[in-house]
């Protein structure tokens, strides 16, 4: 089985649409979304459509639950919330309905997948540390488990109660005991790499490799400003 794992999107259309078409090229069987399909970009009712159309399993991200309510947008900083409060404005009643429907945790076979952490997953904490992951590491019921959040992908592996950081692009889980696997960000990578950020996940070979695809950042950052949208949202593609 090969699977295709995405996350925090972020309203990015143009970033998505480049992902989704090397995953159509891989031949993946399957995509996986870690959640936040919306905030900060242009694009949240287009990305939410295409998402639904790859046939995603997805779970839910902080900002896909703040502009359904679910979580508080007085959690953000100050553009994070404006461009909160913009997206709800944008969004039809399917697409809140779909954002409403997602869970915060899903199981399936050997995989688990939350956008955070799986310690409260309702609060969105972020996994920083070595502490972070190890709470998680305790309520793993799976071999692996695929998160977002921070926007920068790495590995952390859990062999004989400690924990093992890797901030590769190749992961090889044969003799892994438990790994979780932070699959960085299509729509704002935060790792000085601005190229969209997404994995894949070989089952039969057990190896997990981050992927990294240009799309159009200059049309994605023109949208941004064109809505009116925080300028932070835009200049922080180009990063």
């Amino acid at each position: 089985m090969l699977y295709g794992v995405i996350g925090d999107i972020h309203s990015n259309y143009e970033a998505l649409l480049a992902v989704a078409e090397e995953l159509n090229r891989e031949r993946v069987d399957q995509i996986l979304c870690v959640g936040d399909i919306v905030g900060y970009g242009a694009d949240p009712c287009k990305c939410i459509e295409l998402v639904r159309e790859l046939n995603c399993v997805t779970v839910a991200g902080n900002h896909d639950y703040a502009v359904i309510e679910k979580f508080p947008v007085s959690y953000f900083n100050e553009d994070a919330k404006n461009a909160a409060l913009w997206t709800i404005q944008q969004l039809s009643k399917d697409c809140v309905d779909y954002l409403k429907g997602l869970p915060l945790i899903v199981g399936l076979d050997t995989i688990t997948l939350v956008h955070g952490s799986l310690n409260r997953p309702e609060m969105f904490n972020y996994i920083v540390s070595g502490p972070d992951a190890l709470a998680s590491f305790y309520l793993m019921k799976t071999q692996i488990c695929f998160y977002g959040h921070t926007h920068v992908p790495l590995a952390n592996f859990f062999h004989n109660d400690s924990i093992f950081v890797d901030k590769g692009h190749a992961f090889d889980l044969v003799h892994a005991e438990k790994a979780m696997i932070n699959v960085g960000s299509v729509g704002q990578p935060r790792d000085w790499d601005a190229r969209a950020s997404y994995a894949l996940y070989d089952t039969n070979r057990q190896t997990v490799e981050i992927k990294r695809v240009k799309y159009d950042i200059h049309n994605a950052v023109n949208k941004i400003y064109e809505a009116g949208l925080p300028e932070s949202s835009a200049l922080r593609l180009l990063e």
